[in-house]
């Protein structure tokens, strides 16, 4: 059976982070993002867990609290600035996640813009542990998601194959702009 764009994403994610690696959050909205990195990371990694909504954080960390989990760390700031909170400079990536638009329940004049995204989107693969994976669920039946859709991918179909895979994944046959998947993977 074909899985959601949100159950393939884990999927995806599942088959490339490791436990004790690093991994990115960078749209905290609710939690169950940060949730599930947390779980494949185990008691030894570390989530780092991004948002610039205050809503959401405080979503994330009821979240966080009722599954009494000790390896997220919660950053209310834009994920363009990834870096200022890499604890090692040098320190690898092990897979991120970022579930483009807007907080679901809340103002939709706040969402992801394209610029923050491809610099934070830059910082990630940078960092990117050979075979992981960046995965980016794109939502953009919102104003200004043509635009943030259309420079992720004019930016990831660049990548040089001989670094980088680059997978879309998505249905089309179903109305009014359906997310879909873009996923990198470090050769």
């Amino acid at each position: 059976m074909l899985q959601r764009v949100l159950e393939y994403a884990h999927y995806l994610l599942a088959s490339s982070v490791e436990e004790g690696d690093m991994v990115v959050d960078g749209t905290a909205g609710n939690g169950h993002d940060t949730v599930f990195l947390s779980k494949l990371v185990g008691e030894e990694g570390t989530v780092l867990s991004f948002d610039i909504q205050e809503k959401a954080i405080l979503n994330t960390e009821d979240r966080i609290h009722e599954e009494q989990l000790k390896n997220v760390h919660l950053i209310q700031d834009s994920h363009d600035q990834l870096v200022k909170y890499i604890p090692d400079f040098h320190e690898e990536i092990g897979g991120a996640i970022y579930n483009l638009g807007y907080l679901p329940g809340s103002d939709k004049t706040i969402v992801t813009k394209p610029d923050t995204t491809l610099e934070s989107v830059k910082e990630v693969l940078s960092r990117l542990k050979q075979e992981g994976m960046l995965v980016l669920v794109v939502y953009y039946g919102h104003s200004g998601g043509d635009e943030e859709k259309e420079a992720l991918l004019k930016y990831l179909s660049q990548l040089s194959q001989k670094e980088f895979n680059v997978l879309r994944y998505g249905f089309i046959n179903q109305v009014n702009k359906p997310p879909f998947i873009l996923a990198v993977e470090k050769k």
